[in-house]
């Protein structure tokens, strides 16, 4: 892998950031998708040309170049808009967009990147989750660290107390750890879903040192890691069903519900369910009655 894909470990690039990202919008865009003549086998480049959106966002071809080259300074509110609804951007690319092209810190005084400190669960929000008995559930911080669980999720999960804080992150976990791979059956959905909570997270806060050193670090160890995070595609975290198989019970579906804590920086709530009277609900009962240690679970 060459050494300047690697982001640099003190934040990323938030020029080469918003570029790529309106590269890579711009390029799923079909000519027809928007009414534009395709022109078949003559065109050169995937997507629209960059004179075709500048056209369908009302801008000069000369100002959406600079944009796209990573120059947002000074960009409107109306430009951007304009731009998102060209692209035809998701409201959550929209606000990623807004966020690249005029972060924060330029409606501030400039000051030093500091250094973010170790995230903290409150004592009341571990006790939630020890209270939730019948189904898995944790709490997962900003860079996908998981920073607290309640016995159902380590059963499930495996026992996320046995590996060294620094480990206990999904995106690691799941790039990384072959067992893993093995637990998830749409483990690639699950990748991708990781990378782009990851995206959307770094377009919020590029100069976050530790997000650029986990990246840094993915990139290296997993060319998964490396393709799906050159694509730039952004998602919320939300709602889902996903599948496992389970070196115990077997396969279980599951649903996940994703509860955002608007007073703790970016933390959230995970909590999986099985339909009531389905098979997956009796393997989680299963899993319950065993505990974690005497669980094969304890292997992953």
């Amino acid at each position: 892998m060459d050494e300047d894909t690697v982001p640099a470990t003190d934040g990323l690039d938030r020029r080469a950031e918003l570029s790529e990202f309106l590269r890579t919008r711009r390029a799923r865009l079909k000519p027809e998708d928007v009414g534009l003549a395709s022109q078949g086998r003559h065109r050169r480049v995937p997507g629209l040309r960059r004179e075709e959106l500048a056209q369908l966002a009302g801008v000069s071809v000369a100002y959406y170049t600079r944009l796209e080259q990573g120059n947002g300074r000074n960009v409107s509110t109306e430009v951007l808009d304009a731009i998102a609804g060209a692209l035809r951007l998701s409201d959550t690319e929209h606000a990623h967009l807004v966020h690249l092209a005029r972060p924060a810190r330029q409606r501030r005084r400039p000051s030093a990147p500091k250094r973010h400190k170790p995230e903290q669960v409150r004592p009341a929000l571990r006790h939630l989750l020890d209270a939730m008995e019948g189904v898995p559930a944790c709490v997962i911080g900003a860079r996908s660290d998981i920073l607290a669980w309640n016995r159902m999720a380590a059963a499930l999960f495996g026992d996320w107390g046995r590996l060294p804080v620094a480990e206990r992150n999904w995106a690691r976990l799941t790039f990384l750890e072959p067992d893993y791979r093995e637990l998830f059956l749409d483990w690639e959905s699950k990748a991708a879903d990781m990378v782009s909570y990851l995206r959307l997270y770094a377009g919020r806060n590029p100069e976050d040192p530790e997000l650029s050193a986990l990246v840094g670090e993915l990139s290296v160890k997993s060319q998964e890691f490396r393709r799906l995070w050159a694509t730039h595609d952004v998602k919320e975290k939300g709602h889902g069903v996903k599948r496992m198989r389970h070196p115990v019970v077997g396969e279980l579906t599951l649903a996940y519900e994703t509860l955002h804590l608007p007073d703790d920086d970016g933390q959230s709530v995970s909590v999986y369910h099985a339909e009531p009277g389905s098979s997956s609900a009796e393997a989680l009962r299963l899993l319950a009655s065993w505990g974690v240690d005497d669980s094969l679970a304890a292997k992953l």
